[in-house]
């Protein structure tokens, strides 16, 4: 795996390398050691699936504080996401700032997301499904979210209409 970190330290960007034949290609996505030697949590305890019918689909951007703050790897499995990730760490450098990824089932990239950063994304396609693997347990009690488009942040979001949860459309401006 190629592992490239991003501007918001701890959060990279991970792309397979395959080994290919006439058959096609075989292809590590995780490896426990790998991500430590990395410094990133290797510990996964919970997968998830969104599958997306529409798009224009807009998810998050949500996370879980203490004790049960989550990493995230994130990977499209069927069409396409424009993912992006927050810094909610106030002691860190890049504090408020963000990054998008676009994840596709073509590219076959992941994002590790580390813990204390909000996640969100847009499907860019019809029929669009996400693969999570997370470093905790969902906890109710310690979700949040910010809302998608909080000026604090400055999100730029493609162009277009979205579709919405109620309640990821009224989530309070982040006053951190």
């Amino acid at each position: 795996m190629l592992f490239t970190e991003t501007k918001l330290k701890g959060a990279f960007i991970i792309d397979i390398e395959p080994r290919e034949d006439e058959r096609g290609f075989f292809a590590r996505s995780w490896c426990e050691d790998e991500f430590k030697q990395h410094g990133l949590n290797p510990n996964l305890v919970q997968c998830n699936i969104s599958y997306n019918k529409k798009r224009g689909t807009l998810r998050g951007l949500h996370y879980q504080v203490a004790p049960f703050a989550e990493a995230k790897l994130v990977r499209c499995t069927m069409g396409a996401i424009y993912d992006v990730i927050i810094d909610l760490r106030s002691a860190s450098p890049t504090f408020k700032q963000w990054i998008s990824v676009e994840l596709t089932a073509e590219n076959r990239r992941a994002l590790y997301v580390p813990e204390d950063f909000a996640h969100g994304f847009l499907c860019l396609m019809d029929n669009t499904e996400v693969f999570y693997q997370m470093s905790e347990f969902f906890h109710p009690e310690c979700a949040r979210g910010v809302r998608w488009n909080d000026p604090v942040f400055g999100v730029v979001w493609p162009a277009g209409s979205y579709i919405l949860s109620c309640q990821d459309g009224v989530y309070a401006d982040f006053l951190k």
